[in-house]
């Protein structure tokens, strides 16, 4: 008796030990969404999605990126490295690097090559720019590199930089239909990937066209269809119906990622990954980075107030219920944990605002440019301005130094020049920057998202409501609440149920899954948790 009574204690000791961590984290970024969306779209949702999640989970109604430039990359390098990118050095999606004098893409990797069905540069991408450890890397190395890490999204950089350095794999999605990897994971892709690929699962999705979820009714928190604030999709037309069969041109199938299709297309994926690759089978947790970015493109080209943006959303609501309840019967309930999130929020479009009489405007990158560089001639007789990018001034300090002219003087004269303008609120120089301010909110939002290293000689920011983007649609990078202000969501594994309204930081979510994995932080991490769902 005493025998059959130390083995059930002796097994129960186990089972409490097995659930002391989760079988698998899946962290969900959906790419530009607002934390609003969840508020104005919540009567059209389902029971099962965003609801479920909320109601289950624990909800953080008040979560804010505390740096600019907002931008995909440094957004997804940050809610996994928790550090902002003056000090993970991810400072833009891509960017003028003045330490090499060349134009920097985010994942850009010269050493590696495409490996599946893709474009020679749609795969030579892997994590070497970023220079701090991500959740996912300490994870690795928590389990001596025996729990799996893969990174999969339509868009390279939403799949690579959340998986880290020591992932098993990333996957991101080719204008050839496929989802392709490259030489920094491995020589061949693995045979699952490839027989997903030959399936050609997006012409599926290609097939069925794209009309209203819904009855046309249900679209009421949404300006109406084919509206003037909205572009084309496609470059074809502004309305419902879409026929996206049509649309697939010179077998081009990036079509999709213009589509709610994309994030569809992205989770039968995600299954198949779990499967294939036997994530969360045993007690060593794994983690799934999972980026839904077709809702980014959706967003730049009809803006946040369309019909588009509202089915994406309804969609992608029965998408996210639909891989819940995969992972309550592969997984099951309690043993996973979900994180869902965004990258950045995005801005109301400013033709709208402008004609509901807001004294706003749309800045034209190209122009506004030209104006610096006729300013400079005017000034200096020559052209002294290297780059604009990503509301940097870069200056061409070799031709100030062979005309005699003082790099600080410059600075002063386009900083007088860009106080100047109408549309400008705020102008430092490096100098400022780095000194930086605990008083000055935009300075401090700036010094967070700058590498002296790879950023200008100066940084600015536009008022609040002005973006640099077309009239029609939107875009997002500033240091203002509509591009700062994002949902977080805990679910699943040991998370109670509530909320909180107090304002938190998107720096706060990778040491918080550190305290919940029991790994050690990522390196460059400030450490500051959201207490409310670690225990």
């Amino acid at each position: 008796m005493k025998k059959i009574l130390f083995c059930l204690i002796s097994l129960l000791i186990l089972e409490s030990s097995a659930q002391d961590k989760p079988k698998l984290v899946v962290g969900i970024v959906v790419d530009q969404m607002k934390m609003e969306y969840l508020y104005r779209f919540s009567d059209d949702f389902s029971a099962n999605g965003f609801k479920r999640l909320m109601q289950e989970g624990f909800t953080y109604h008040n979560m804010h990126y505390n740096y600019m430039p907002t931008y995909t990359a440094p957004g997804h390098a940050t809610i996994y490295t928790g550090a902002v990118p003056a000090v993970h050095g991810i400072v833009g999606n891509e960017w003028f690097n003045k330490a090499t004098g060349k134009e920097l893409y985010c994942t850009d990797d010269e050493q590696v090559k495409t490996i599946g069905d893709g474009t020679e540069k749609e795969g030579m991408m892997s994590p070497r720019n970023l220079q701090s450890t991500t959740i996912t890397d300490e994870l690795k190395l928590a389990t001596n590199f025996k729990g799996k890490v893969i990174g999969i999204s339509i868009k390279d950089r939403g799949a690579i930089l959340p998986a880290g350095h020591f992932a098993d794999w990333a996957f991101w999605y080719s204008k050839t239909g496929a989802f392709i990897s490259s030489t920094y994971y491995g020589e061949k892709l693995p045979d699952w990937v490839t027989q997903f690929n030959n399936e050609k699962n997006y012409l599926t999705y290609l097939e069925k066209g794209w009309d209203l979820l819904k009855p046309k009714a249900t679209y009421n928190e949404s300006l109406s269809d084919n509206n003037p604030y909205e572009g084309k999709l496609f470059k074809k037309t502004p309305f419902f119906p879409y026929n996206m069969k049509e649309m697939y041109e010179n077998n081009d199938a990036g079509v999709l990622r213009s589509s709610p299709y994309g994030n569809n297309l992205l989770a039968d994926f995600a299954k198949r990954t779990i499967e294939n690759e036997n994530l969360g089978v045993d007690n060593i947790t794994d983690f799934l980075a999972v980026s839904f970015s077709s809702t980014d493109y959706i967003g730049h080209t009809m803006g946040p107030r369309s019909v588009e943006i509202q089915d994406t959303y309804l969609r992608l609501d029965e998408t996210i219920a639909d891989f819940l309840t995969y992972l309550d019967k592969k997984i099951g309930k309690g043993n996973y944990l979900v994180f869902l999130t965004a990258d950045h929020g995005g801005a109301e479009n400013v033709k709208h605002l402008k004609d509901s009489r807001y004294d706003v405007d749309n800045i034209n990158r190209k122009n506004f440019e030209n104006d610096l560089r006729r300013f400079s001639e005017k000034m200096y007789g020559i052209d002294v301005l290297l780059d604009y990018s990503n509301f940097n001034l870069f200056f061409n300090k070799p031709l100030l130094t062979a005309n005699g002219i003082d790099l600080n003087q410059v600075k002063q004269d386009f900083k007088n020049y860009l106080y100047q303008q109408k549309a400008v609120k705020r102008v430092y120089t490096e100098e400022e920057i780095l000194v930086g301010s605990t008083t000055d909110t935009y300075l401090n939002f700036i010094s967070k998202g700058y590498d002296p290293v790879q950023n200008g000689e100066l940084v600015f920011t536009y008022k609040p409501g002005y973006i640099e983007y077309s009239a029609v649609g939107t875009s997002h990078g500033t240091s203002y609440t509509y591009d700062t202000h994002v949902p977080l969501i805990f679910f699943g594994w040991k998370i109670p149920k509530g909320a909180s309204y107090a304002k938190k930081e998107i720096t706060q979510i990778a040491p918080t899954l550190a305290f919940q994995l029991k790994t050690t932080l990522p390196n460059a991490t400030d450490a500051e948790v959201l207490e409310e769902v670690i225990r």
